[in-house]
């Protein structure tokens, strides 16, 4: 309730802030097509997908944590006069919903990118697909869908396809892009199940679970020290599981977020002697990041060299 009087009262803050520019917005200031997206996946998918035919516009900042992030009045305002909206859907935006309702801007076109794939369950260790629908309470699956390039491949496609909604005019150009990339992907799928079939070990110990996809797709066994939100605490008990199971099976490396703190990790590697590394679920890059070009492909092969490392 209290994250929806929140969401009531930025858009009440964003029709007034449209009302006073609108009367002042000369003809040249909102030309082109403009497209935002969630976080930074759908900005990357997006960009790669659109390249210079559209604008394309991150709402989370670099370095800020999606879990926890707000839209601001100015970002509701940007809705209002956006052509497209990307986001991932599976309860990654627990603001998406309420937001999307107050706009009165209808031909916005709407992308859920996750849209045609098979969730996985949160709370567990080991994972089974479900079909269902995907009007279901927040929380209940595990949104990081992409860190299997498969469902990016659908992702992809998905994004694709509200491009040339909003834009038929370049349409073969929006799918030579696809194309071109879902070839990316498959590069990419193949170094993962290459690599990670000929290592010996297959227990990933993470800080938090978001890697279930990755590792239902390569045959791992992620445990994970909490739940989806990166800043949960465990509680004492889990803890313990976690460093006896770190013993018991001699792991070498429990793995942290690159923007998340890597107190549990530290504190687990402290009690066990195991090495503490990142495991990047591409929720956000930093600045850093950013700056050095980095992007999904070299960040998930980075993905995949830590955990040559950990499990060889």
């Amino acid at each position: 309730m209290k994250r929806k009087r929140i969401v009531l009262l930025l858009f009440i803050l964003a029709s007034v802030i449209l009302g006073l520019i609108g009367c002042s917005q000369g003809p040249d200031d909102d030309v082109g097509l403009k497209v935002y997206t969630s976080f930074y996946t759908m900005y990357d998918f997006t960009s790669k997908l659109a390249g210079d035919k559209v604008s394309v516009h991150n709402m989370v900042p670099a370095g800020v944590d999606v879990h926890d992030w707000e839209p601001a009045a100015s970002d509701i305002v940007d809705l209002e006069r956006a052509d497209m909206f990307v986001y991932n859907g599976a309860g990654m935006e627990h603001w998406v919903e309420d937001v999307l309702k107050t706009l009165e801007n209808k031909d916005l076109v709407i992308v859920q990118a996750s849209m045609g794939i098979d969730l996985l369950e949160n709370g567990e260790d080991y994972h089974e697909a479900h079909d269902h629908e995907q009007d279901h309470d927040h929380g209940d699956f595990d949104p990081h869908v992409w860190l299997d390039p498969q469902n990016a491949k659908i992702q992809m496609e998905n994004i694709a396809a509200g491009l040339i909604e909003v834009d038929p005019g370049n349409k073969d150009y929006y799918e030579a892009n696809l194309e071109k990339y879902i070839k990316e992907l498959e590069k990419l799928d193949d170094e993962f199940s290459t690599t990670i079939s000929a290592l010996s070990r297959k227990d990933l110990v993470v800080s938090h679970q978001a890697f279930s996809y990755l590792c239902k797709a390569y045959g791992l066994n992620q445990l994970a020290v909490d739940g989806i939100s990166p800043e949960s605490e465990p509680n004492p008990a889990r803890m313990a599981e976690i460093i006896d199971f770190v013993q018991a099976n001699d792991v070498k490396v429990i793995f942290f977020e690159e923007l998340a703190s890597p107190k549990l990790a530290k504190t687990i590697s402290d009690a066990t002697g195991a090495e503490v590394d990142v495991l990047n679920p591409l929720e956000g890059l930093s600045e850093d990041e950013i700056t050095s070009k980095e992007d999904y492909f070299s960040v998930m092969r980075k993905n995949l060299a830590a955990i040559k490392r950990a499990l060889q």
